[in-house]
């Protein structure tokens, strides 16, 4: 089944959109401590941030789409280092959620270490996925004419034909 240009538009919206955005714009914080360290008064940095401007809603907006949402599933800011997200960090908030929820959903869900890919015969790939706890998973790519069905731990979920994932390859060259 092919996506529509419009209907892979709306769903990539979607994506960003539910991915978490909400972190701790480690890049927007970078280039205003740039901009602070060039100049000593507060003319002189007012007047860089505005021919900066532009420089700032390239980074505010690579913050917001790309490294909070990275900071949200990982736990930890890749401009920053810093750790836990954000949206991991305790507070007395009004509202109290976690309390009733299972304790492996009060932290970042993304916690691998390693993945390993190996060929099992020619027409099998299975990349061996190590998380932080030592647990493994092995996802496996089996192709059966022109199509690649995909396994997770010996499970079906999905199928692929061998065009889509050339032009999935292609549009990232």
């Amino acid at each position: 089944m092919k996506l529509s240009k419009v209907g892979a538009g709306v769903a990539l919206l979607i994506c960003t959109q539910l991915a978490g955005c909400m972190g701790q714009m480690g890049l927007s914080g970078l280039v205003t401590k740039g901009n602070l360290s060039v100049v000593d008064n507060r003319y002189g940095r007012a007047g860089l941030y505005m021919l900066m401007a532009p420089v700032y809603g390239i980074a505010a907006t690579a913050d917001l789409f790309i490294f909070n949402s990275i900071e949200f599933w990982t736990g930890k800011n890749p401009i920053t280092g810093k750790s836990p997200a954000l949206v991991d960090t305790p507070i007395n908030s009004i509202i109290k959620v976690n309390d009733k929820l299972d304790k492996d959903l009060t932290t970042a869900p993304v916690k691998l270490t390693q993945a390993r890919m190996t060929a099992v015969d020619a027409d099998t790939l299975a990349m061996t996925m190590t998380f932080e706890d030592g647990s493994q998973q092995v996802m496996t790519g089996r192709k059966q004419g022109e199509m690649v069905d995909f396994y997770l731990d010996g499970q079906f979920i999905a199928s692929v034909s061998t065009s889509e994932l050339e032009a999935y390859v292609a549009e990232r060259a």
